[in-house]
């Protein structure tokens, strides 16, 4: 009895408890830094907006995740959603069974990936009422963002 009280322990961490800095950052960190972090010159969401054809024409660079501030312009700031959008595995309503651009990245196989999804859903919304891929506008028949959504992340640093 004593093992299995010890193997609930050690299973991943509870929503309440997936922090930036101890399970987003590491991440991100081994996943995203090629293509997304500052020391490889990926733009910040305000400069990468300014000029997007420059950087999609440019291989391996995307809007800077290498910061908390960083991070939040994609989930809950001006371009809300964004992370939402690129991360899901197609099982969001709006996604219509696609995933998004960087879902593949999240891992080398299906069981990484999903793992690493759940962790990044947990992070931004505590109990699940805040994964959602609406941005500030509308897009095609998704609608925009809603107050109600943008209270609902929870992402802790």
């Amino acid at each position: 009895m004593a093992i299995l009280a010890g193997a609930v322990v050690a299973l991943p961490a509870v929503a309440a408890d997936v922090t930036y800095r101890n399970d987003i950052a590491p991440m991100f960190k081994k996943l995203c830094a090629d293509c997304h972090f500052a020391e490889n010159n990926a733009p910040s969401m305000a400069e990468f907006k300014l000029d997007e054809d420059k950087y999609k024409k440019q291989l391996k660079v995307g809007p800077r995740v290498d910061t908390y501030e960083h991070l939040l312009q994609l989930v809950d700031g001006k371009s809300t959603g964004a992370l939402m959008r690129r991360l899901d595995d197609g099982t969001n309503p709006y996604a219509k069974g696609k995933a998004g651009n960087m879902y593949k990245y999240l891992g080398e196989t299906d069981a990484e990936r999903a793992a690493n999804l759940k962790l990044v859903k947990a992070w931004v919304v505590g109990e699940g009422k805040a994964w959602n891929l609406n941005g500030v506008g509308q897009r095609g028949d998704m609608p925009p963002v809603t107050l109600e959504q943008l209270r609902q992340v929870q992402t802790k640093y």
